[in-house]
């Protein structure tokens, strides 16, 4: 068995390159969304806690503010000349709305038929008294407050009657919020800020992380690639001797005991599907390992006449289980390829078809072209395969559970080497199905395709 060599660099396979930055773009994707609602979460929680604060400050100032609503219902000139405040024992702070007062804050008085009596602040707006909190977009943003004042206001905890209870006036304060705004958008910017450095960093270390994570487990994979290969390669010969050796003695029958006729049928049976199965192995090392199997033999291949090819060399098959084939060439369409491997790709595909298709079945092959694409559908009324198991119909020693059966044979390479020709020959192959209904694959081949020589 061939050894590899110690001492070149090691290299990610394409297939391990491809599992690594998917690998890397989910731990990103997940990172940017935790990320994203950690800002969120803490954004709001500021921006709460903010307005939190603007509300309480204009509660104590309109409930200072209303201790001298009745003086400036009797004389406007109370918002010039205050009145001495006094300790009422109304549960609040007994502290002057001149003195609460800030900057950036306006209070306005209004009596109980919402007439308006008198502002003190810069701050303007427009805006109809409503009663409780309420928020102005534009420029400045504004908070306002709106509150009832009550006769009973300066009770000092006198007991009165409900009855005796009625509507003085509403004070309505504003604060503008455009200071919140400006901070609120300084934290949202020194987030975003940070948070890209953080994904940065953990994005380069990711590079490297996801490297050394996927290398033993690719040297491992390589290590079996490398031996799959070479096995195959080992087990060619001395298959060829038995198969040989074997129709030597299948053909003169008259040197063989008849009892043993069975057995040596049976022995060239086996000996064959080995064959095809050391075959089918070699191939998918050979694409596993990169090695570029079409680079040679590339020609222009006329699909109905290869198509043609394989239709007749499995007729008999079709034949023998009465099976009718349907044949809808819509354009000649030529593509360039490996001619074998292409013929594999769809003696496996017909070959699947007829296998899975019961007696008296039908099988529908269909050629046309699309733009730049040679569109191929082979369409049988099969045993179909399931919803649940079609995403691995293309994975190696797959098999449905319904072709699990000892009448119908097979390794479950198939579809797999047919996935790896099209994919060589850069096109695609998909699949539709219904169980007991039949399935569809449609293969899709560029009329043009290049190949690295």
């Amino acid at each position: 068995m061939k050894q590899p060599d110690s001492n070149r660099p090691f290299v990610l396979s394409p297939r391990f390159q491809s599992l690594r930055w998917q690998i890397l773009g989910y731990s990103l994707a997940i990172m940017i969304g935790i990320s994203a609602i950690s800002i969120i979460l803490v954004y709001q929680y500021f921006a709460h806690s903010l307005y939190q604060q603007v509300n309480e400050r204009l509660k104590v100032l309109a409930d200072s503010a209303a201790h001298s609503l009745e003086a400036i219902k009797k004389d406007k000139n109370a918002l010039i000349n205050p009145p001495i405040r006094r300790l009422d024992g109304d549960g609040d702070l007994d502290l002057s709305w001149q003195n609460l007062q800030q900057s950036g804050q306006s209070i306005e008085w209004f009596d109980q038929d919402q007439k308006f009596l008198g502002k003190s602040g810069k701050l303007n707006f427009s805006s109809p008294l409503i009663l409780g909190e309420q928020t102005l977009s534009g420029k400045p943003p504004i908070q306002l407050l709106t509150i009832t004042v009550y006769n009973n206001k300066h009770s000092q905890g006198q007991d009165i009657n409900a009855s005796e209870t009625y509507i003085v006036g509403y004070i309505r304060v504003a604060e503008s919020t455009e200071h919140i705004h400006a901070n609120l958008q300084r934290l949202l910017w020194g987030f975003s800020i940070g948070n890209l450095l953080t994904l940065g960093l953990i994005g380069f270390g990711g590079i490297i992380l996801t490297r050394q994570a996927l290398k033993p487990l690719a040297k491992s994979y390589e290590q079996l690639q490398q031996f799959t290969g070479d096995a195959s390669h080992e087990l060619r010969s001395p298959l060829t001797a038995i198969k040989t050796s074997v129709e030597v003695l299948h053909s003169h029958p008259e040197r063989i005991h008849p009892q043993d006729w069975e057995k040596l049928t049976n022995i060239l049976s086996a000996t064959e599907q080995m064959k095809h199965l050391v075959e089918d192995l070699l191939l998918l090392a050979r694409t596993d390992n990169d090695l570029d199997f079409m680079a040679q033999d590339i020609v222009n291949i006329p699909l109905e006449d290869l198509l043609d090819d394989v239709l007749l060399s499995l007729e008999p098959q079709a034949e023998q289980k009465a099976i009718n084939v349907k044949v809808h060439y819509f354009q000649s369409v030529i593509v360039q390829g490996n001619a074998f491997q292409l013929q594999r790709l769809f003696s496996n595909l017909l070959n699947n078809a007829i296998k899975y298709t019961p007696s008296e079945g039908q099988i529908k092959i269909t050629l046309q072209q699309e733009e730049k694409k040679a569109i191929i559908q082979i369409e049988d009324s099969g045993i179909g395969i399931s919803a649940e198991q079609l995403p691995f119909i293309f994975d190696r020693f797959w098999r449905a559970e319904s072709a699990r059966t000892p009448q119908i044979k097979g390794t479950g390479l198939g579809l797999a080497i047919a996935e790896s020709i099209v994919q060589a020959h850069e096109g695609k192959i998909t699949v539709k199905s219904q169980l007991n209904k039949g399935s569809c694959f449609t293969v899709y081949l560029p009329i043009t395709t290049h190949f690295q020589e």
